[in-house]
This record gives C-alpha cells, structure tokens and sequence, in this order.
C-alpha cells in the first residue's frame, strides 16, 4: 500500500491532555514511531505545536471528540498546520486492541495509508457565524417551548381560548390573556373591547370559550414568570440577530442569490452560510455536499439483499432549515416549480420521501449556484412553471407547420 503522508502523526485528543505519535516514513514502508504526551492547557499546546515543527511535520490527524477537538485545531490553524479532523466511525480502532496509549498511534497508521477522509471544517469567520446562528436554533426552539408552556397554563385554567384564535401571542390573544392574568372579576364587555379587527366577529364564541375558568393566584405568577423568560428570550434573539446581521455584512451578495431560489428568506440563507460556508469547492459535488447533509439514502446491501437505505442522521442543523425550505418552496404561490416535483413525487414515494426529496433539489441548486454565480434558474423551469405558455407555443408551432405543408402542396393558405 502506498505512503501519503511521509511524516504525519496521529492525536488522540482528551479533555485534558492529548496523546501524539509522529510517525516517519524514510526507507520503504517501515515507519518510526516517536509518542509524546501533552495536556489541552494553551501553554502546553503551543509546546505540542513547536514539537511538531521541530520534527518537521505539518502534517496531523484527529478524532472528533466532542468538542475537546478545537483548542488544539485552533493552536495548529494559527501556527501553519494542516489538521484533519475524523470521524469517529473512520478510525475506530478494533476491539480487543484499544486503550489510550495506543488510539494515536492507530490513527497515525491509517492517516499515514492515506485512509482517513476528513471532515469538512470552515475558516474561522464561518465558524464564529456558525455558532450564533446555531445559538440563536437553540434560542428559537426555547421559545417555542415557552409559548406551549404558557397557552398549557390557560388549558389547565379552563380557558379554551387556543381553540378560537389561531394565534395565542396575537395582539388580541395577548391582551385578553394579560387582562385574566391581571384581573380577579372578570367582565365580559371589557373583554370583548379588547378584541382587534377580524377577531370582533368571533367575540361570542372568545366569551362562551373564557366563561367558568379558574385561575388560582399561585398559578397567575406562574403565568407572569413564563411570559417574563418568554420576553426575556425574545429580546435574545433580536441582540443575536443584530450580531448575526454584523458579521454576514460582507455576504450580502450571496445572500441575494440564494434568496432568489423559492422558499428561501434572509434568515435561512444566513443558516446555509454558516454550515456549508462561501465555497463549496471543498465538497467537489453536489452529491458529496447532499451527503454531507444527511440528505441522500444510504446505500446498505449484502448477500443481494438491500437493507435500511433510511437516510443518515448528519446535518443536525442543515437538514430541519432545508426541510423547512422545502416545505415553503412547495407551499410558494410566486412558482410552482417545487409544488408540480413534490406532487409528482408524493404520489409514487409519499409526501415524507418526498419533502426530502425536494431538499436535496434545493441544495444541489444551492450547490451550483454558489459554484456559478448564477440566479435560480432551472432548465426545465419553462415546462413545470409555464404549461400553459408552453402548450400555447407548441399549438402555434403545429400550425405553423400545418401551414407550410400546404403550400408546399400548391394550396393558398388565407
């Protein structure tokens, strides 16, 4: 088997200390093996680093151990290192011949064979991008769970309001639930004086919904401090979009082009950046890119039979936006280009598949727009999008050659 990498080593990276081998290949395939043990502390991975230069390797492996990984891919990142970081499941070592002292030297091994794909890791300003979008996800699902906590609270009270208005946080859902909270005799005129616009016409059933409820004074405070964290959260999550929209500031021109793709908003353009970068000349394919999101079936076969093919589990935070996107771009009455794909496809393979199906659509366009510069603009887009112009000019084409047959007949054509 062929050398890669003459002088490379293998990390085997703990919470506080991580193990290095550096193994050099000088004559033939027999390596040199050189261990080393170093903590995760700052000074000594500068050490670890300067260690590694001494010996003249720029060359390093690493398992993706939670997130004991980064300190020591920050430290070699600054000092001119070329870091792979693997997946666990590429380097797993096999059982029975497994312990910390000899993880390094493994990795180092198939490193070395040139046997280790690594994983995709973006520069610094997409990571720090990263972590605010992925925080502000964290932030958005507390607030879901906050506002289903608060309309529990009214459910548990007797209070059927949920079941009249579409929206508990509206301006007069709010107002009515601030004034039940507040209140201790309840008066029917002033509640329907609180109900806005369309609302006004449902203004018996809102009353027959409130009637009879009970709301001890315990149970009120609990209301006040949910709706006080639910505040809390909000104000959150616009400082972080005010950050948010600070750093991609020099994204704006990609984030035009990709919201010219249908069901696509500034918010999730800004999520796409932040996991998939500004290049994706890294991921070489639209197919390996679509892999890397969890978004193509597996492929598992034995014995000729063919197992799960359930996609993977990647994409942790990129598939639930590309899914999302789907489901507006099918939902999108500007086009109904995604719509006409996922109807073709619901039918055959049901809407789940097919949904999926349409993400992968979108992040291939992702893919090849991001590689061209180009707008949206698909080649079969004037068929799917346009039937009826198009039916229009295929009947005026078959006219047109009606016409020319028969005066090519020696027939006058008024």
């Amino acid at each position: 088997m062929k050398v890669v990498y003459k002088i490379c080593c293998g990390v085997d990276v703990h919470k506080k200390f991580l193990v290095a081998t550096i193994i050099t290949t000088t004559d033939g395939v027999q390596p040199h093996y050189e261990k080393k043990r170093f903590s995760t502390f700052n000074s000594d991975l500068r050490r670890f680093a300067e260690w590694l230069k001494s010996r003249n390797c720029f060359d390093v492996c690493m398992e993706s151990t939670g997130k004991y990984w980064i300190p020591p891919y920050n430290i070699l990142e600054k000092c001119g290192i070329r870091t792979t970081i693997a997946n666990p499941k590429w380097v797993k070592a096999v059982k029975g011949n497994k312990d910390d002292t000899k993880d390094s030297k493994w990795i180092g091994d198939l490193f070395r064979l040139g046997l280790v794909p690594g994983s995709f890791i973006p520069d610094k300003g997409i990571r720090i991008l990263r972590e605010f979008t992925r925080y502000r996800y964290k932030l958005t699902c507390m607030r879901s769970s906050e506002k289903n906590r608060f309309q529990n609270c009214f459910t548990v009270c007797n209070v059927a309001l949920d079941s009249v208005v579409s929206d508990m946080f509206g301006v007069s859902a709010t107002a009515i639930t601030d004034y039940l909270i507040s209140t201790y005799d309840f008066d029917e005129q002033h509640c329907r004086s609180l109900l806005k616009r369309s609302l006004k016409k449902k203004a018996d059933e809102v009353i027959e919904s409130i009637e009879g409820y009970s709301i001890e004074d315990e149970q009120k405070l609990r209301m006040k401090f949910v709706r006080s964290h639910l505040d809390f959260i909000e104000n959150e999550i616009s400082l972080v979009d005010s950050v948010i929209n600070s750093i991609v500031s020099k994204y704006e021109s990609l984030i035009f082009l990709l919201c010219t793709i249908p069901g696509i908003r500034r918010e999730s353009a800004v999520t796409i950046i932040s996991e998939i970068g500004d290049d994706v000349s890294q991921f070489g394919s639209s197919k390996r890119l679509c892999c890397w999101a969890g978004l193509t079936p597996g492929n598992n076969e034995s014995a000729g039979k063919k197992k799960s093919v359930h996609i993977t589990r990647a994409g942790v935070y990129l598939k639930p936006a590309l899914v999302e996107i789907a489901h507006a771009a099918v939902k999108d009455t500007g086009s109904s280009y995604y719509r006409v794909k996922y109807e073709k496809i619901a039918k055959r393979r049901g809407k789940k598949r097919a949904i999926i199906a349409i993400a992968r659509m979108i992040l291939t366009a992702i893919y090849q727009m991001m590689s061209t510069g180009e707008v949206w603009n698909p080649t079969d887009l004037v068929k799917i999008d346009m039937p009826e112009n198009l039916k229009e000019k295929q009947t005026q084409r078959q006219i047109d050659k009606a016409i020319t047959f028969l005066k090519s007949q020696g027939i006058n054509v008024a």
